[in-house]
């Protein structure tokens, strides 16, 4: 699987927050208005769409998305889709890669929280006003509205195609069905955690960590640059519900000649704040796991290593002095 590159020109929601309409995680296209030269479903893989000259189907030319055929009546398109958690979204890649003269020329986005499916009795509100799209590109579009979303209705203006919906926010979850003394992810992106900020990701993005299962290779995890100057590289986490941590996981997965020789972990229990201002505290926060070593293509697991610091809501993960992890997982009993 190749999994998107990094983005510089991307906005802050695509780093922190995880994609609710990923495949991977269970998102699951619906039904649609039309989908002649490619089906809805394709638009949810995680992975960049591509573009292969000389390749058609039965219906003409193969497109890595979705493409309704050309429209001959008054209308729209339009495609239903579940996300994989419900959770209140904060942006939206609408990506046209590789469409160009059959792109979709406008699009909406409409959403509603049900437990089952739509149907044609179910209400709608807007979450994206019609948008204009241009060919070819990423379409990063911040979306206001705080209200949770279980599924989604995108609509296109006539018709045409667009390659890729990502849709990027934070799931909601029923703390009150943990169980006391139950230990939980709080590192988990299906639970609801991100990245505050991180100092370099220019291979993998430290968001891949909080991602469910192992990496599938080197590109489905965080990567930093070869560090040239004194330091270390570190990333902080704002863990899904605070929590006093009880074990921990750092999975090398597929990481050989690249992974770290240590880490460390710091933690706090924040109140308040800009992701900025908790940069500057970060570096003295308390420690919570001293400096351990790793090794290559390795889940490490610790637990005796652990300080007792009390309930927190915030940890750095620190590696020296540069490197890849694939995934981290922080077990927690929730207060």
């Amino acid at each position: 699987m190749a999994l998107p590159p990094v983005d510089p020109d991307a906005p802050y929601f695509t780093k922190r927050f995880i994609n609710l309409a990923d495949e991977r995680l269970g998102a699951k296209a619906l039904e649609c208005s039309d989908e002649f030269f490619a089906p809805l479903q394709r638009m949810l893989n995680p992975e960049p769409a591509v573009f292969i000259p000389g390749k058609y189907d039965a219906h003409g030319k193969w497109m890595d998305g979705w493409e309704s055929r050309r429209k001959r009546v008054a209308g729209s398109d339009w495609g239903i889709i579940r996300l994989a958690r419900p959770g209140r979204i904060y942006g939206v890649d609408i990506d046209t890669s590789h469409f160009t003269g059959n792109y979709a020329p406008a699009a909406s986005i409409e959403g509603c929280d049900l437990s089952g499916d739509p149907d044609s009795t179910t209400k709608w509100f807007t979450i994206l006003e019609s948008t204009t799209l241009n060919g070819n590109s990423h379409h990063y579009l911040d979306i206001t509205s705080d209200r949770k979303v279980s599924h989604l209705r995108i609509n296109i203006y006539p018709d045409g195609g667009i390659a890729r919906l990502r849709v990027f926010g934070r799931p909601a979850v029923d703390w009150e069905q943990v169980k006391p003394g139950e230990l939980i992810d709080v590192a988990a992106a299906d639970n609801g955690a991100t990245i505050v900020a991180v100092n370099n990701e220019h291979f993998g993005l430290a968001s891949n960590m909080l991602m469910p299962g192992r990496g599938v290779n080197m590109g489905d995890g965080w990567e930093t640059r070869r560090l040239r100057q004194p330091g270390n590289d570190w990333c902080v986490i704002a863990l899904a519900h605070s929590a006093t941590i009880k074990k921990v996981e750092i999975d090398t997965a597929h990481f050989k000649g690249n992974y770290p020789d240590r880490c460390s972990l710091q933690a706090s229990r924040v109140t308040g704040g800009t992701a900025q201002s908790i940069v500057t505290q970060c570096m003295f926060w308390p420690t919570l796991m001293a400096e351990q070593k790793l090794e290559m293509d390795k889940q490490h697991y610790f637990a005796s290593e652990l300080e007792s610091i009390g309930r927190v809501t915030h940890v750095r993960l620190n590696i020296f002095p540069d490197g890849g992890v694939s995934r981290i997982r922080l077990w927690g009993e929730i207060v």
